[in-house]
């Protein structure tokens, strides 16, 4: 399967347990549930890092434990800066050792209880801190061949800004984009397809908690204001014929079932 016809599929948000979680052994059968449902209906999993700073499980290591079955083109790891050098290496070993061949690679969210890579550390001179631009040179370098290497697009960033930003990631190594949340359309988005000959996977917010997506946007969205996820996922599908989608917080009961005859239906 190509890189654009692999990118244009339902790419779904499959979140590790926190270490601290309570009942830890049913939210790891939980995860191990999720994770092997995705893959079976041959969507993309898409396992988030550290996701909003909070210390949890890594995807690799729940992969080996929970002894989980792998398709290349089926698993999304996400990767950010927020790591020693020695535990980079080692998810990215793993990845390489079992054929996961799609990498996500973000600054990512930080926190205090977690390390955060040097530039010296990936043998940088010159440089403050490391960035998604970074880190996506450093795997381009040491593991040639072996991924596919995505980027996260924020549409509610400066657009000057951002754009530059897209342009040094494309520049080293990045293949895809996934953007930040979008609702039915955007005009950042729409500037970006026409000028970056990349795929592009567009986020679906799929769960009616209003104040998570505030954070995610960056502005204020109203806990009143109407908003039905399958509806906009729906508009997104539409809208974004050529782009694949991720869903994230996807409702696994509900919202999981309806995506077999979305899929039929658009032609995914």
């Amino acid at each position: 399967m190509n890189i654009e016809n692999s990118i244009k599929r339902f790419h779904v948000e499959v979140l590790p347990p926190k270490q601290n979680a309570e009942n830890l052994e049913e939210r790891l059968e939980k995860f191990a549930d999720r994770y092997t449902r995705v893959v079976e209906e041959d969507y993309c999993a898409c396992i988030t890092d550290n996701a909003m700073g909070h210390l949890s499980f890594q995807g690799t290591e729940l992969i080996e434990e929970l002894e989980l079955p792998v398709k290349p083109e089926n698993v999304m790891i996400h990767l950010n800066t927020f790591h020693t050098k020695k535990d980079l290496d080692n998810i990215l070993n793993s990845c390489a050792e079992r054929g996961i061949k799609y990498i996500l690679a973000v600054t990512g969210d930080g926190s205090p209880r977690l390390p955060k890579l040097r530039p010296l550390d990936l043998g940088i001179n010159g440089l403050e801190s490391v960035t998604s631009v970074e880190l996506l040179n450093y795997i381009k370098n040491e593991y040639p061949g072996y991924f596919t290497l995505g980027v996260a697009f924020n549409p509610y960033e400066p657009e000057q800004h951002e754009f530059n930003k897209m342009r040094r990631k494309i520049n080293a190594g990045a293949e895809f984009a996934i953007t930040q949340p979008v609702v039915e359309q955007n005009e950042a988005v729409e500037k970006m397809l026409k000028e970056f000959d990349i795929p592009v996977v567009v986020e679906a917010w799929m769960s009616r908690k209003l104040h998570l997506l505030s954070e995610c946007v960056g502005y204020e969205i109203p806990e009143n204001t109407e908003y039905d996820p399958v509806a906009n996922l729906e508009k997104l599908m539409k809208n974004y014929p050529d782009c694949g989608v991720y869903l994230a917080l996807l409702n696994y009961k509900r919202q999981f079932p309806l995506l077999k005859e979305m899929r039929s239906y658009a032609g995914r």
